[in-house]
């Protein structure tokens, strides 16, 4: 059997007059994430993971930010086409384990929505996909509420044909 490992990351700046957008759930926080799309850190990782698991370029090749059709776009339908990717490949996903780095707002009672919206978007069980926050302990930029980041890790199985 063929098994593969990806990682993923990324960070953005909080900026005042944007939703923050998180796993594909729009988190209630006085600022979002400024980006191209929509900002979602957590799916860039994940994508970014999917994507290296697979020996494939990053997603800033894939969905370029200076590419207008991809203006504010979903993250999550980012996510979608990644999936794509991974089917026509006959990959599947073994396990995916997630850490938001984020000082404000608490994760706690959003963990399990994400869990479940990256579930819907990626066809899987909840319980294949691990969602985890930790804060920067008030160091750096992050501990100082001006960005948040996320680190993705994905086992991925070649489908037997």
């Amino acid at each position: 059997m063929d098994y593969k490992v990806g990682i993923g990351y990324d960070i953005h700046r909080l900026v005042k007059k944007r939703k923050l957008i998180l796993g594909g759930i729009e988190i209630p926080y006085k600022r979002g994430l400024l980006g191209h799309s929509d900002g979602d850190v957590l799916i860039h990782a994940i994508c970014d993971a999917l994507l290296g698991a697979m020996g494939k370029p990053d997603i800033g090749e894939h969905f370029p930010d200076n590419e207008l059709q991809y203006k504010d776009i979903a993250s999550s339908e980012l996510l979608i086409k990644v999936k794509l990717i991974l089917d026509n490949l006959g990959f599947q996903i073994l396990n995916l384990d997630t850490l938001i780095i984020v000082q404000e707002p608490k994760m706690y009672s959003f963990k399990k929505q994400i869990q479940q919206r990256l579930a819907d978007i990626l066809e899987l069980s909840p319980e294949l996909i691990n969602v985890k926050a930790k804060t920067s302990e008030g160091l750096g930029e992050i501990g100082r509420r001006k960005a948040i980041a996320c680190w993705a890790v994905v086992l991925l199985k070649r489908k037997e044909r």
